[in-house]
């Protein structure tokens, strides 16, 4: 998600890029492509929601690493059905925490437990 922001190419070249620098196993690189799709088939609806749960933030204040991580976990909150929500929200944090800062975290949890409280009659969405 990051990669796609900052430079100016498809789902498809990044994923190539990233996987001739990670070698990652097909499993991983098959939900990968299933999340980038489902972002970007999705984002106009995403970024509402961030807009709409994110007081006082508009997307461009954000940071990039933030905003990416919040997009995936959204999507994941709303149209992956199989992955609990706690589990979603915990592993964003974890990736801010690694990637972001300890404020960026805090905030990434806040965005995210709002949308899963709000927006958790759409866990079912295909």
């Amino acid at each position: 998600m990051y990669t796609l922001e900052i430079n100016e190419t498809d789902i498809e070249d990044a994923l190539v890029t990233f996987c001739e620098m990670y070698r990652p196993d097909g499993n991983f690189l098959d939900f990968a492509k299933h999340l980038l799709h489902g972002v970007f088939q999705h984002q106009k609806e995403i970024d509402f929601i961030i807009r709409k749960t994110s007081a006082h933030w508009s997307l461009n204040r954000i940071a990039l690493v933030d905003r990416s991580i919040i997009r995936t976990a959204i999507y994941e909150l709303l149209y992956c059905p199989d992955i609990p929500a706690k589990v979603t929200i915990d592993e964003a944090v974890e990736i801010a925490k690694k990637f972001s800062t300890a404020k960026s975290s805090a905030f990434i949890n806040g965005v995210l437990d709002k949308v899963a409280h709000q927006f958790s009659d759409k866990k079912s969405a295909p």
